[in-house]
């Protein structure tokens, strides 16, 4: 019986996707849910299982090729037993069993298949740090890198004479087309350029009482909940207390109207291999410390592995993004388009300040909030990001909400 394998129904925001790479070649067996190919969307990548299990008789779409919701990808011929080819046949018998090499292939994210294939490795001597052992893009660079290097060269029983430096020659160039999620980002970032009045509005908090309190509870904290106390607990309660007392920073422009959100989903920006995507913490006013660091930690790994979903994406009234896990120490972020507003946090580094008249130093931070002038006034995005600034200066005001 021949079974139609169709590129499953996209998301409602996402109009095509691209067929990025096919797994199997016309001939080969499949197992049940067993990956035929991977699709690229602006904002994830999605996998295409088989249906049932059998034999891939014909490829329908090349890879590269757009393609859109129920459109026929291939055919496959259920129960059939694939034939071995003749130039593989020797090779076919030397290798690893087929059920082997298709659980191995199952647990590999599609950028780490992608990285596998291009470099020939085996896929069993990696080892994951996903979910159930899913290998992610990172655990085969990690491998990569792990490998010993070549053995050096023997020397030269004589030096070679000198010569006269020759001018480089064949200089070339490569052009790649973008991913679909580089291509959105760019989109995204004219947008919001083209369409916002932004600016930016700096200060400065000093991290000393938050530092002393983790310090003081992360074991406990750990003990109690599973999981580690970070600082983007806190920003995204401290973000949440001062959304409160401005209601305009939560909000954003539809045409000539203002529309204001009564609830708080925040969305935390994660760096992936493939580009900047930003999850969504939703109703975070009403998740504990322990509920944020936790889902913040699931959405890091989902990022990773590639099994993030569109719905982890969509929405979001606010943003947060952390450069200073890689260093800066000062940037501008940009709104997440059409939200409002977006606070940067940076790198915590030691300075010297001036505290009742004495100078100190103290672990400080810059914080920076970007914003739409067209509906947040530029008293309110400061008194904003005071409020922040107090709230993580004295965490005590967290609980109290004062």
């Amino acid at each position: 019986m021949t079974i139609e394998v169709r590129v499953p129904q996209l998301p409602e925001s996402v109009a095509d996707a691209t067929l990025v790479a096919w797994h199997k070649r016309a001939g080969d067996a499949v197992a049940r849910d067993e990956n035929l190919a991977d699709l690229e969307t602006d904002k994830v990548v999605l996998e295409v299982p088989a249906p049932v299990a059998g034999v891939l008789r014909e490829l329908k779409i090349e890879a590269g090729a757009t393609v859109t919701s129920g459109v026929l990808l291939a055919l496959i011929e259920e129960g059939a037993t694939a034939t071995a080819r003749p130039a593989e046949a020797a090779a076919a018998a030397a290798a690893a069993p087929a059920p082997a090499l298709a659980r191995e292939a199952a647990k590999l994210a599609p950028a780490a298949r992608r990285l596998v294939e291009e470099k020939r490795l085996d896929a069993a001597q990696i080892a994951g740090s996903g979910r159930d052992g899913r290998v992610s893009k990172q655990d085969v660079v990690r491998s990569l890198e792990a490998k010993p290097a070549a053995a050096p060269a023997p020397a030269a029983a004589k030096p070679p004479a000198a010569t006269a430096p020759v001018p480089r020659s064949g200089r070339t160039e490569q052009r790649v087309p973008m991913t679909r999620l580089r291509a959105r980002i760019a989109s995204r970032l004219i947008e919001a350029q083209s369409t916002q009045a932004l600016l930016t509005t700096f200060n400065e908090v000093d991290m000393k009482s938050l530092n002393e309190a983790r310090t003081r509870y992360k074991d406990r904290f750990d003990k109690t909940h599973g999981v580690r106390l970070g600082f983007m607990s806190f920003f995204v309660k401290a973000a949440v207390e001062a959304l409160r007392r401005f209601p305009a920073v939560n909000a954003y422009v539809d045409g000539n109207d203002i529309v204001y959100h009564d609830y708080y989903d925040i969305g935390v920006a994660v760096s992936t291999d493939r580009g900047l995507i930003v999850p969504v913490l939703r109703d975070a006013d009403l998740m504990g410390y322990s509920d944020i660091e936790r889902s913040v930690g699931a959405y890091a790994s989902k990022a990773r592995d590639g099994s993030i979903t569109i719905e982890d994406l969509t929405g979001g009234t606010f943003s947060i993004t952390n450069g200073g896990v890689f260093g800066s120490l000062m940037s501008t972020p940009i709104v997440n388009s059409p939200q409002s507003a977006i606070l940067g946090m940076h790198k915590i580094q030691d300075r010297p300040v001036v505290v009742d008249g004495a100078v100190l130093v103290r672990p400080m931070m810059y914080l920076a909030l970007t914003y739409d002038h067209r509906i947040i006034d530029g008293r309110e995005a400061v008194q904003f990001l005071v409020a922040i600034k107090d709230c993580l200066e004295d965490p005590a005001r967290l609980l109290l909400q004062v």
